[in-house]
């Protein structure tokens, strides 16, 4: 398990609300939340150094990418096939 650390964190009521509608594990869903904005970010740096360093993409480059996560979200990808 992974270590952690309790903090308080302060949300609007209403996001509470409609929080503990969707979890009963408050904590794991923020932590997932957080886990996924954190890739984001990083992510986004390293696009905006690749392009300081090659250049802007392309729009057939962009394509080509759009493609590649449409396939990959695809039920039938073998990524996202049920086992």
């Amino acid at each position: 398990m992974a270590d952690t650390m309790r903090i308080t964190v302060t949300l609007p009521t209403e996001q509470v609300a409609e929080l503990k509608k969707l979890t009963d594990n408050v904590s794991a869903f923020v932590a997932d939340a957080v886990a996924h904005e954190i890739r984001h970010r990083l992510l986004g740096e390293e696009l905006r150094r690749y392009e300081e360093e090659h250049g802007a993409f392309t729009e057939e480059e962009l394509a080509e990418a759009r493609a590649e996560i449409a396939d990959a979200l695809s039920p039938d990808h073998p990524m996202t096939e049920a086992a």
